[in-house]
């Protein structure tokens, strides 16, 4: 079978990912409006960053497990990997409708974490090696639209639903239907992307030695400057997410908001966010990535002003959940995509690994931040601090010399007997 890059090319299996992700983003979006209510009235938990500590274990699993998808990916293959991810969302559901304390919760979304690194990092790195690197940007828009769509409709869902019904119950049975749906459709549907690679890596022609993990981590982190930028800029992008997670609904209910009226700022943030990435990504491919990148950290520094001065009042914080989607459209798929435009193909998995490794860790310091500074002084003093970090991530990529994307070119796979098809190279 003859290998092409690009999307029209790879139109069915691309199509399929996108929907896997949406599957992927849907299982966390369970638990954003509801679990840290569960937590508080369930439970009885007083401390916000005991509340906190399920968002932290999300983070720290989520992360290392990105780290390592890059180079299991290498070593098993792709589609082995994303198998595997959705295996570990099996036992999810069991541990959150059976918990007997908090501790169970936080065991679940360990293998949450491990779910959501596996399963969505393959899901990225497999559309990037459909796509090539003419449509990168969109590719990444679609991936990344899909999985925060997911995300907002079970936010709005759950919150809607648990006003009928036990919150726990909502999730666990949601949980129990996405998990078992995206383990088959990985199994049985999904073909790996390994061929792609090996394809796109022949057009860049490069001799040297692929990066291990221990040079990818020093070289995305320290050396790289384009590299180093969208690592810092990613974990302060996810210090937000932890914020509106973890802390805006507690924040909300203790200025009088109801359960429906947190759902729906729940759900306003990740829909403006996944909808927005359908422009923002293509727009990245012409106008370049550090503009979106830079412009969108401010934005979201401004939203979360926004949501402070509201003083917890519906209106403002359902603008500050609108703008805060904005900015983070702008940001999210542009940085993978620079990410990528930055790294040869046959090093793509293990630096987005990376790349996500320290995004991801942006969860666990924003639990940290939100629960410890919530229970020092206030939730807005927490959120003032992620809003002046998020401020000086923008400035420091606008002041991060850019280098040009890669031109991209058309290319195929040669036949078995290794003479190119028609319009080959």
């Amino acid at each position: 079978m003859t290998v092409r890059l690009g999307l029209r090319a790879n139109a069915a299996q691309f199509s399929l990912l996108v929907g896997l992700n949406a599957l992927v983003g849907a299982m966390v979006g369970l638990e954003r409006s509801v679990l840290p209510l569960v937590g508080q009235h369930d439970f009885g938990l007083r401390s916000k960053t005991a509340i906190m500590a399920f968002v932290l274990a999300f983070g720290i699993a989520k992360a290392c497990t990105n780290l390592a998808a890059g180079s299991l990916a290498e070593q098993l293959g792709r589609k082995r990997v994303l198998v595997v991810g959705w295996l570990a969302a099996l036992p999810v559901p069991l541990l959150i409708g059976l918990a007997p304390s908090w501790g169970f919760i936080v065991a679940a979304n360990v293998l949450l974490g491990i779910n959501q690194g596996l399963a969505w990092s393959m899901t990225v790195v497999m559309k990037i090696d459909l796509a090539g690197p003419a449509r990168r940007g969109l590719a990444l828009g679609l991936n990344e639209a899909a999985g925060y769509l997911g995300v907002a409709a079970t936010a709005f869902l759950t919150g809607v639903l648990a006003a009928g019904y036990a919150p726990r119950t909502v999730v666990w049975v949601g949980a129990t239907i996405i998990a078992l749906a995206g383990t088959v459709l990985a199994l049985l549907f999904v073909r790996d992307t390994g061929a792609h690679v090996e394809l796109e890596q022949r057009g860049h022609g490069s001799t040297a030695e692929p990066h291990t993990l221990r040079t990818a981590f020093a070289h995305a982190s320290l050396h790289h400057p384009v590299l180093r930028s969208c690592c810092q800029a990613g974990l302060v992008n996810n210090l937000n997410d932890a914020l509106a997670w973890g802390l805006a609904p507690l924040y909300l209910a203790a200025h009088g908001a109801s359960v429906e009226d947190i759902a729906v700022v729940a759900a306003v943030y990740p829909v403006v966010w996944g909808a927005g990435q359908l422009a923002t990504g293509w727009l990245s491919d012409s106008t370049g990535r550090k503009p979106l990148i830079a412009g969108g950290m401010l934005v979201q520094a401004a939203a979360l002003g926004l949501l402070v001065a509201g003083d917890g009042a519906f209106r403002p914080s359902v603008i500050a959940a609108f703008l805060l989607g904005v900015g983070t459209a702008m940001v999210y798929p542009t940085l993978i995509a620079a990410v990528s435009d930055a790294t040869q193909p046959r090093d793509r998995a293990r630096v987005v690994g990376v790349y996500r490794f320290w995004r991801d860790f942006g969860f666990a310091l924003g639990a940290l931040i939100a629960g410890i500074g919530t229970d020092l002084a206030s939730p807005s003093a927490a959120i003032v601090v992620v809003a002046v970090l998020t401020a000086v991530s923008g400035v420091l990529v606008a002041a991060t010399t850019w280098h040009s994307r890669p031109v991209p070119s058309a290319i195929r796979m040669p036949s078995p007997g290794g003479a190119y098809p028609p319009g080959g190279r």
